[in-house]
């Protein structure tokens, strides 16, 4: 069936309610699974409009999914989804139905596949290209226990990109292991897939032919349907004839029409009688059976609950930030080259790629090899800007270091995502990047307040001759002007936001980084209204260098240095004030709040700012708690 809604109420599902375990489901006829998937794809659609989420990737597994749970012995036999975009339909048929509308809320289930949340999420994923390598570490484990069983990783075309996963499946044939990799071609990752991969994968549905495999488990060749393959600027490819999976030394079968849900279950019951490393190739159709989905694939690979309320004043994000950044600077210098890792959209470079294609490039799911990509540009004396988000730069933190800072490399980094992140979860939150990065020589480390200095910091970072790293939050800002003129700021240099309470001479400074300095002066304002003590917040601005002569120059009438920062605590920004401190031989009280050494799990970003106890009211509380602390300590 084709659906054009959402539906808002629950749709009647009665084969797929009789089903809380797989065991249920391969009790029923394989001429019962079409129905079921439908039924599936029905309640996936109203999920996903109660809760938001992923969305066309769910509905493109809807029938591999049901295929795999009743051709394997799930949990015994291992399923490993790669990325977990695409998780929806398998939480729904192992015990988490009912739970589905609770994705992505606090309390609720897991945006991805999470070991402690069930039996069957047999590896917790979040970031892509992992699948083989885990499932091959699975299958290693049981033949050494003398216990094997059957190794299903479940991997995009649009992950089989990185290294990562090559690697995996060179090793898989260098132990002939007994594993079997099922790709999922869509040609999409969340953007369209690019690159020499994408163009082989094309070649092999072009041929015309299916490698199928027997119900005793022996290789045939047969024609294929005339199926269209979803490409936009693989024609090129029309001419290889090679098999990449073969040539590794896989068993390749496909490719197959992955909707077709008996021909799938035909072919799994085959090649369980197989062993060693196989790989079977299906073609599916991101957003499959919703109309709108499969017409705009990157617009509905996430969407909002249908009752989410609009904002009534319309803020630009911090990626379109960037955007218009990178376009206005690429304007004035011709030397600036924009890299992403597969994020165009998500890091508001459409504009960019649209006016400035010859200096645009998009490398697929591929970090480690966008930051030397950029390393190699700035070698030849261009100025690459790469756009990535925090969580996916720790992909590509030694080439950070041995191709770029090592070399004191001219590149800038936009880095977005910064802090936490919602809904989408621990694997996701942008939490660990100070640290990772303060330790870097040669590194400078930015952190707007607010979207103009966002702009005005990206403007900075690429004028400086170095490595610049610029780290903005998920979302929109404070609200603030946006100045077109770029103005470049002094390297390391903070700034006095807010001083209340001046008739007293004792201060408390709270030194506040990035997007905390907005909540550090509402609670400041709320604290200095009840103490009879000064109050200053100060913006930070660097992580690295930071503003040691400031610190020095307000250190005599500080009695309480705060720092406060959207990330962890250990190794982030207040760990540097410390260091400062001690190497000055400055003796101070003073009190860190950023992250606890704990993964948050998900929840809408103000819950997670309000648990930590970083949101306004928490800061201030906190100030509270350790000002009396102080007074009574004295009075003591």
């Amino acid at each position: 069936m084709l659906y054009t809604e959402i539906p808002t109420l629950r749709p009647v599902t009665p084969l797929l309610d009789g089903i809380d375990h797989p065991e249920q489901l391969r009790l029923l006829e394989r001429s019962q699974l079409e129905k079921l998937a439908d039924e599936l794809r029905q309640f996936i659609l109203y999920c996903a409009g109660q809760s938001g989420g992923h969305f066309a990737a769910n509905l493109g597994v809807i029938e591999l999914t049901v295929a795999l749970h009743y051709c394997f012995n799930t949990p015994r036999d291992r399923l490993i989804w790669d990325v977990g975009h695409q998780a929806y339909p398998h939480k729904a048929l192992t015990g988490r139905r009912e739970q589905l509308t609770t994705i992505r809320s606090k309390n609720g289930l897991a945006a991805f596949p999470a070991r402690e949340e069930s039996e069957f999420d047999t590896f917790g994923v979040g970031h892509s290209s992992t699948a083989i390598s885990a499932g091959l570490g699975m299958a290693l484990a049981r033949h050494y226990k003398k216990d094997p069983c059957e190794v299903i990783a479940v991997i995009g075309d649009g992950a089989m990109t990185a290294g990562m996963a090559f690697e995996a499946m060179n090793d898989a044939v260098a132990h002939q292991a007994d594993m079997i990799v099922v790709l999922n071609d869509n040609d999409m990752s969340i953007s369209g897939s690019t690159g020499g991969f994408a163009k082989h994968l094309a070649a092999l549905w072009e041929r015309g032919e299916s490698i199928n495999v027997s119900e005793d488990g022996e290789a045939y060749v047969q024609p294929h349907p005339e199926w269209i393959y979803n490409s936009r600027s693989h024609s090129s490819a029309t001419n290889a004839a090679d098999n990449l999976f073969k040539a590794i030394g896989f068993d390749y079968f496909g490719p197959f029409d992955g909707h077709d849900v008996e021909q799938l279950v035909q072919v799994f019951d085959a090649l369980k009688k197989r062993k060693g490393p196989r790989l079977v190739h299906i073609y599916t159709v991101k957003g499959k059976g919703f109309a709108p989905a499969e017409a705009d694939q990157i617009k509905y690979h996430a969407i909002a609950k249908l009752n989410a309320k609009a904002s009534t004043k319309k803020l630009p994000k911090y990626s379109d930030i960037f955007g218009q950044w990178l376009c206005d600077e690429a304007a004035q210098d011709d030397r600036l080259l924009a890299i992403t890792p597969a994020m165009c959209e998500g890091s508001g470079m459409v504009q960019f790629a649209q006016q400035y294609p010859e200096r645009f490039f998009d490398v697929a799911i591929a970090e480690q090899h966008a930051v030397t990509l950029a390393a190699g540009m700035a070698c030849e004396g261009l100025k690459p800007v790469v756009a990535i988000y925090s969580t996916f730069l720790q992909r590509g933190y030694d080439q950070l270091i041995h191709d770029v800072a090592l070399q004191n490399l001219d590149v800038t980094f936009g880095i977005d995502r910064a802090g936490l992140v919602g809904e989408d979860g621990p694997t996701h939150a942008g939490a660990y990047d100070y640290a990772y990065m303060r330790t870097i020589p040669n590194l400078v480390i930015m952190a707007p307040k607010d979207e103009n200095e966002c702009r005005q910091m990206l403007h900075t970072a690429y004028l400086y001759k170095g490595p610049a790293a610029v780290r903005y939050p998920r979302g929109t800002g404070v609200g603030v002007e946006i100045q077109s003129q770029l103005t470049e700021l002094q390297i390391g240099r903070a700034e006095i936001v807010e001083v209340l309470n001046e008739q007293y001479d004792e201060y408390i400074s709270v030194l506040a980084f990035g997007s905390r300095v907005q909540p550090a002066i509402d609670a400041a304002r709320a604290f200095a209204k009840q103490h009879e003590v000064a109050v200053r917040v100060v913006n930070m601005r660097y992580v690295k260098p930071l503003d040691e002569q400031l610190i020095s120059h307000i250190t005599d009438n500080t009695a309480l240095f705060v720092t406060v920062e959207e990330h962890a605590v250990m190794g982030g920004a207040g760990s540097a004030v410390n260091e400062y401190l001690a190497k000055a031989q400055i003796v101070k009280p003073i009190l860190n709040l950023g992250l606890a050494d704990e993964f948050m799990h998900q929840a809408s970003h103000e819950q997670m700012l309000h648990q930590a106890g970083l949101d306004a009211k928490g800061i201030e509380t906190s100030l509270q708690t350790v000002w009396q602390n102080l007074l009574n300590s004295v009075s003591s």
